[in-house]
């Protein structure tokens, strides 16, 4: 059922593109309107589709950064879903992969081509193996939106030991329920209506160091530059359910890197 996430971000991008509040994701628009899903409740709450829209465009914002800083890294995009980002970011010249389970990969296939430079990849990214379809070892910025609260601590930090054993330099950002965000989610998260039960958080973002990777620090996952391209009462009632102080206490985006 973690596959089902994906509907709840590609239709919160599209929502806030017909808005024009933050993206410019015609491709998010595009499939949403072909791919004909269902959603309901909280799923599609407008509230929750600006929260994907500044979410994505955080990460936008970051990893084009972190491109322009290093012009030789391979961009590695992992649950990838049905996001556009390869597009609305660009490669600028970068190798990227977009990797996420068979299902999801081949799915995405009927929106998106693989070129020279983008190659989608079908894997568990529990499992080891998976990097052996990337051949450089070099250099790799990783993101990871929405993703981390489907896998335990021991399965993450298995992930980022592949992810350091296989680049001699690495820059990784994530977003993390905290463990009190987690154990709420069974009564207000939006992912339940799609059969997903179990999520995790983290509370300290030094949890997931390993012998090679090092936290460098958290990013606002809610800009107040974004929240004030709402106007009025929707810049308010935003405000108070997202960017509060509880709010993010619930809900973090870290940065790390190889040592």
């Amino acid at each position: 059922n973690i596959n089902k996430t994906l509907y709840i971000p590609l239709y919160g991008k599209a929502y806030v593109t017909e808005k024009r509040l933050f993206l410019d994701d015609k491709k998010a628009v595009e499939i949403w309107n072909k791919a004909e899903i269902k959603l309901g409740g909280k799923s599609k709450s407008k509230w929750l589709a600006y929260y994907m829209g500044i979410r994505a465009l955080v990460f936008d914002s970051r990893l084009g950064e972190l491109m322009a800083e290093d012009k030789e890294t391979v961009v590695i995009h992992i649950g990838c879903g049905l996001d556009s980002r390869i597009l609305r970011v660009g490669a600028q010249g970068h190798k990227w992969y977009d990797v996420d389970f068979p299902d999801v990969i081949g799915e995405r296939k009927s929106y998106f081509t693989e070129s020279d430079s983008y190659k989608m990849i079908s894997a568990d990214v529990r499992e080891k193996t998976w990097l052996d379809s990337i051949p450089e070892h070099k250099s790799a910025i990783v993101v990871m939106e929405g993703v981390s609260m489907y896998m335990s601590k021991d399965e993450f930090s298995a992930l980022f030991d592949n992810l350091t054993s296989h680049f001699e330099n690495l820059r990784l950002i994530v977003d993390c329920y905290s463990s009190f965000a987690a154990k709420m989610s069974k009564y207000k998260n939006p992912v339940n209506e799609v059969g997903v039960t179990q999520v995790y958080g983290i509370d300290d973002p030094k949890e997931l160091e390993g012998n090679s990777l090092v936290y460098i620090k958290e990013h606002d996952m809610t800009p107040i530059e974004h929240i004030n391209q709402l106007s009025g009462i929707e810049r308010r009632i935003f405000s108070n359910l997202y960017a509060g102080s509880f709010s993010k206490k619930l809900y973090k985006l870290f940065e790390y890197k190889k040592k």
